[in-house]
């Protein structure tokens, strides 16, 4: 979002207008080369135009460009809420024999759709024709995975009543681990930082191996969970330019944003979810956020200037959770109240 005033509205509307123009008569790749054009000339005279590797902090792809996902809704929702539930009861029931067991909740109860989407949707198995995609698990996420399971039938409650108790046998292991779970779990992720980390290499190795004549891995996908809190871990991000220099278009990496680790928030003063964008986008790599979810749009269809995106783009990750934690009255005036306009939306 800008920041410096605005001297001249009328040009600044008649250079928007051009651009609106632009965009939708010629494209958005002509309207991209233009803009680059531009800022080449004002930094050849130099202008000195600041870069900024982040967009607007909203979601990437606009409500009028998005596609109605595939499946029942109304399914996934329930089934989606009956993991959670289990993910939840898995942990707290295992509390209940020793408080010393542990385990988490909130990781996979914030994650819950991004995997339930990606199960339903996304990943490949194997077959005739297809190795399989490859899936490196938040480890933490590990109870959604166990109670996705139990709805499948590929576990039994016997076993869900063992949860990090592996000592007697029959156990459920922490994390992903596949010298425990051989059956179940394909890579171990739990070693914060080193799930990001070997994915980029598996990534580039079937990359080396498609382009050798080894294996056909075209269409195999590299997926990673990973959580904001640890892409501080050094190992997480310490070899993201090498999948941009190397061109890994089969690596996903999803990165759940729920703006607290283990000891607190990720982000307090911040904003983690552009503080990634700007570090992925500057190694080279294509970046999707999504950031609202669709009960939002009725709003942002309200803010004709753009003053609800301003709010938004102010407020840091800190205030976003004392939101989440406080009733709809707190929202309403710390929020939307610091704007006249703002406030008559939620009036």
């Amino acid at each position: 979002m800008a920041t410096l005033p605005d001297n001249d509205p009328q040009e600044t509307r008649e250079w928007l207008d051009a651009l609106e123009s632009v965009l939708e008569n010629e494209g958005a790749e002509r309207a991209h080369f233009l803009l680059e054009q531009l800022i080449d000339k004002a930094r050849g005279a130099g202008a000195g135009v600041p870069f900024s590797a982040t967009t607007p902090y909203c979601n990437t792809i606009p409500l009028d460009k998005e596609q109605r996902s595939a499946g029942n809704h109304e399914m996934e929702h329930r089934i989606r809420a009956l993991t959670r539930w289990n993910a939840m009861a898995l942990v707290l029931n295992a509390n209940r024999d020793s408080s010393e067991l542990g385990g988490h909740i909130a990781t996979f109860a914030s994650a819950a759709t991004l995997y339930d989407v990606a199960f339903n949707h996304f990943f490949h198995g194997v077959t005739g024709d297809h190795g399989g995609d490859l899936v490196y698990f938040q480890g933490h996420s590990s109870p959604g995975m166990y109670a996705r399971a139990f709805l499948e039938g590929r576990l039994s409650e016997d076993q869900m009543y063992k949860f990090r108790q592996e000592a007697e046998g029959g156990g459920l292991s922490s994390y992903p681990h596949p010298w425990l779970m051989p059956d179940f779990w394909q890579f171990s992720t739990v070693s914060m930082g080193l799930g990001p980390l070997m994915a980029i290499y598996q990534a580039r190795f079937m990359r080396y191996l498609e382009h050798r004549g080894i294996a056909q891995t075209a269409g195999r996908k590299v997926w990673a969970f990973l959580g904001d809190g640890e892409t501080d871990e050094p190992e997480s991000l310490g070899a993201i330019s090498l999948a941009g220099r190397e061109n890994l278009d089969n690596l996903i990496f999803v990165v759940n944003c729920n703006l607290q680790r283990l000891d607190g928030p990720v982000r307090g003063n911040g904003k983690i979810i552009q503080e990634l964008e700007g570090v992925f986008r500057g190694a080279g790599w294509n970046v999707i956020k999504i950031v609202w979810g669709r009960h939002w749009d009725r709003l942002f269809a309200k803010d004709k200037n753009g003053l609800l995106q301003k709010r938004m783009q102010e407020v840091v990750d800190g205030e976003y959770q004392t939101y989440k934690a406080r009733d709809g009255a707190y929202v309403r005036e710390h929020f939307f109240g610091k704007y006249p306009e703002l406030l008559e939306m939620v009036a």
